[in-house]
């Protein structure tokens, strides 16, 4: 399929992140036309003119501001940020009772209005959320997918390159599994230009032993904690990664990112949504029939696999 022309996008939810997310897709020049929708009506006119004010500085995204979701018709693509904000000392499993009860209500509409858009779930447990709304929805799972790892991966790669004094385009890894505490780096395929990182040494003989590696893997997983402690949320980071997303998506790249569509088979794992290697393009987000884990990584990925899965289980029973 082609690019798409003239795309619209919505972005669900006023907050932090869904403004955040729209003004990367503004200056990024994501679509031509970004609608921000959130029931609080001051709020989003505001965000939203706010935004709009800064057409001289931007592409020509054309960005309007919605509490009817009626103004959400015919999108391409969906965002969705809405829902309660993770709390300090809160993981984004612990959020997910009021979500999940947001989520029932709301994608059902969103799909109605737009039943061709692929959908991305931001909103934490981005995991769970997703697999909650597939199976309530019957949506085709390629097109209601969660952002997942793409911005774990993206702080693995800032920080493997911080350590290895080289730019981050030369840094080569993935976090996989859950968006949240049980996900993990790839370690066994990652690489600093083609070199394996176990063996990676830089100019000044400097490398990642088992403890370096250790260490940026745990400062992968508390990233948000340390932010949300410090300011109370993250926004800037979700944003631009929600933005790239989307323009895969609007772009049809066929790119390679780390979202979280609901998987069927892929190693072992069925029924679950969590982060795998997926060729992102116009028809959404289709998982990589194989990719490499070693025996250990395996055995990670299978044990993130079950968490979500439990998690979904005890939010099914109280729906």
């Amino acid at each position: 399929m082609a690019a798409i022309q003239n795309a619209k996008v919505t972005v669900v939810g006023a907050g932090a992140v869904g403004s955040a997310t729209a003004y990367a897709m503004q200056i990024r020049g994501t679509a031509r036309e970004i609608v921000l929708y959130d029931i609080d009506e001051p709020r989003v006119r505001a965000e939203a003119l706010d935004l709009a004010h800064g057409a001289m500085f931007a592409g020509p995204s054309a960005v309007t501001g919605t509490s009817d979701i009626a103004g959400t018709a015919d999108s391409h693509v969906i965002v969705v940020t809405a829902g309660a904000a993770q709390k300090p000392g809160q993981t984004r499993l612990e959020l997910i009772g009021v979500n999940a009860r947001i989520m029932r209500t709301m994608v059902p509409e969103l799909i109605r209005h737009s039943p061709d858009a692929v959908i991305v779930m931001v909103t934490n447990p981005c995991d769970v959320l997703t697999a909650l709304a597939v199976e309530q929805t019957g949506i085709d799972p390629a097109r209601l997918f969660a952002s997942g790892c793409v911005l774990d991966t993206s702080r693995l790669r800032w920080a493997l390159a911080r350590h290895a004094g080289v730019s981050v385009g030369s840094v080569h890894a993935e976090v996989v599994g859950e968006h949240g505490d049980t996900g993990f780096p790839v370690w066994s395929t990652a690489t600093i230009g083609h070199v394996p990182v176990a063996e990676w040494r830089g100019p000044d003989g400097r490398g990642f032993g088992a403890d370096e590696l250790a260490q940026v893997a745990e400062e992968v997983r508390t990233a948000a904690y340390a932010i949300i402690d410090g300011k109370g949320a993250t926004y800037y980071a979700i944003g631009l990664s929600s933005a790239r997303i989307a323009e895969a998506v609007l772009r049809d790249e066929r790119a390679i990112l780390p979202v979280a569509p609901v998987l069927s088979g892929v190693r072992g794992v069925e029924g679950v949504a969590l982060s795998v290697p997926c060729v992102v393009g116009s028809g959404g987000a289709v998982p990589l029939p194989t990719f490499s884990l070693s025996d250990d990584e395996q055995r990670m990925f299978e044990a993130s696999a079950r968490t979500l899965a439990e998690t979904a289980a005890s939010v099914r029973a109280e729906l």
